[in-house]
């Protein structure tokens, strides 16, 4: 997602909010000076300015939830403009409804005051309706003009088709005419003679440009790659959080998380990474940030006890020990836990010493190749000698892990999401395995309540792939729940 589309759908949300709230007072004085109903004389009723302020505050409120509700706020360039004034039309008046009835219904029950004059209801519903549309009108041309004239950057679009310029021109010219792409790239086993576009042919050259981050989405048209090509290139799309979307139903992997859109004229289905998108993502950050603050403040005897517990057995320093992690899109970072191994045993390559230098490294894989209990990229060593008496403790109840809520405020790690693994450790990760770095890792985890540490990794890997793919806030909910049933019963 380009940052001004971000800007561009969350910038609506303040306007209609003062859109609406302005549009009660535009409505009383339009009450005051007439009724507007031709040969009709009616008995001039109005409200107080501070009543009506109130209202005006609560009922904005309504008025964008329940436009959020029906996603007039999605985060998207390529949507139906039309569509889109037809639904402000819409769930306009759904609000007046809303209104009309919670005044005269919750009068003496809510509130006390006067009540709000029907004309003024009337007013204020046309007002605000006519204003959300006209301000979705003006972000609509300051935002094409903006991307006509590169202002701000287009979406890079790469091509899957076999088919020559001439024979896609109706798709082309609908892909010119939406304003929202350029595209960069042209792929296909076969090059097609008389392009203009670049052109590339191999999948190994788009997983380069995918990577590169040079490609933002992709369109499949139609093409001479073998079904095993396709399947690949589609890993590649979510393997680096590249849009995948395609014109035809020759599209021979049938997968859930479909959608259609339209760019321009063009129907298009796109299949989506994880249902984790757009808005989702905003209020899942916010309950990140609510729950890690909420719990660093409650927690707060705890972590001085443990710290002091640390310190009284191995007085080295830190207590808070950092190590190295892959979080998303390969973004190394400083994982915080609680020590719970001796200083002089642990990997210090976070504090400036180096894994050639550092005699912890061969410590540990000594213990590995002797007390391994697990198969694949990560290890769990049985009876390790490294460990404190009080880390011992730590470790068995997951109390080493809640430093962790310091990398979700720093927006390193999120509350419920795959873990991160050391450099080493995905270095070794299958090509499919590095979907596990398209979001941020993890506080806790869908195999951590799934069988923990008996899980092999590709069993891990797995559960963590159906849990991106099949995300939902409730299944974060039961996540959470889960951990702490876990982690007290050891089950």
């Amino acid at each position: 997602m380009k940052q001004h589309e971000l800007s561009f759908s969350i910038i609506k949300i303040p306007i209609d909010f003062c859109t609406v709230w302005i549009a009660f007072f535009i409505a009383k004085e339009i009450r005051l000076i007439t009724d507007l109903i031709p040969w009709v004389y009616l008995p001039i009723q109005t409200i107080d300015s501070s009543s009506l302020n109130i209202f005006a505050i609560w009922w904005a409120l309504l008025y964008i939830s329940i436009f959020f509700i029906h996603k007039l706020y999605n985060l998207q360039m390529t949507h139906s403009k039309i569509q889109e004034i037809l639904d402000v039309l819409r769930y306009g008046v759904y609000w007046f409804v809303f209104f009309s009835m919670g005044i005269y219904f919750w009068n003496g029950i809510i509130y006390s005051w006067s009540e709000i004059p029907r004309l003024i209801i009337l007013f204020t519903m046309i007002i605000a309706i006519f204003g959300s549309i006209f301000s979705r009108i003006i972000l609509n041309i300051i935002h094409s003009y903006l991307l006509k004239y590169n202002i701000i950057s287009k979406r890079r679009l790469l091509l899957i088709s076999s088919d020559g310029e001439k024979s896609m021109k109706n798709i082309l010219d609908d892909i010119k005419s939406s304003q929202v792409y350029t595209i960069i790239w042209y792929a296909n086993l076969h090059k097609q003679s008389k392009t203009k576009i670049p052109y590339i042919w191999a999948t190994n050259e788009i997983e380069e440009l995918c990577s590169a981050r040079k490609c933002d989405e992709i369109l499949y048209i139609w093409s001479d790659f073998s079904k095993s090509e396709l399947y690949k290139i589609w890993e590649i799309s979510r393997i680096y959080w590249v849009r995948y979307r395609y014109i035809t139903n020759n599209f021979d992997v049938t997968k859930t998380n479909t959608s259609l859109s339209l760019i321009n004229r063009t129907p298009v289905i796109e299949i989506k990474n994880t249902p984790l998108e757009n808005w989702w993502r905003i209020w899942k950050r916010i309950f990140d940030v609510s729950i890690s603050l909420w719990l660093l403040v409650l927690l707060s005897p705890l972590w001085l006890l443990i710290i002091i517990l640390i310190k009284i057995e191995d007085p080295s320093w830190p207590a808070i020990y950092k190590n190295r992690r892959i979080g998303q899109n390969g973004h190394v970072f400083n994982c915080y836990k609680f020590r719970y191994l001796k200083w002089k045993h642990c990997i210090k390559e976070s504090y400036g010493v180096k894994n050639t230098e550092d005699p912890a490294i061969d410590l540990e894989k000594k213990l590995i190749e002797k007390n391994n209990s697990r198969s694949g990229p990560l290890y769990k060593i049985k009876k390790d000698p490294r460990k404190t008496k009080i880390g011992n403790i730590l470790e068995k109840y997951s109390f080493d892990e809640l430093p962790n809520f310091i990398n979700v405020l720093k927006w390193e790690m999120s509350i419920v999401w795959p873990r991160p693994h050391q450099p080493r450790e995905v270095a070794q990760y299958k090509k499919y395995q590095n979907r596990l770095l398209t979001v941020k890792p993890w506080v806790t985890w869908m195999a951590q309540v799934n069988g923990r540490e008996n899980n092999n990794f590709e069993l891990e890997a797995k559960l963590d792939i159906f849990y991106i793919e099949n995300w939902s806030f409730l299944l974060d909910l039961k996540i959470m729940f889960k951990t702490f049933i876990i982690i007290f019963t050891r089950k």
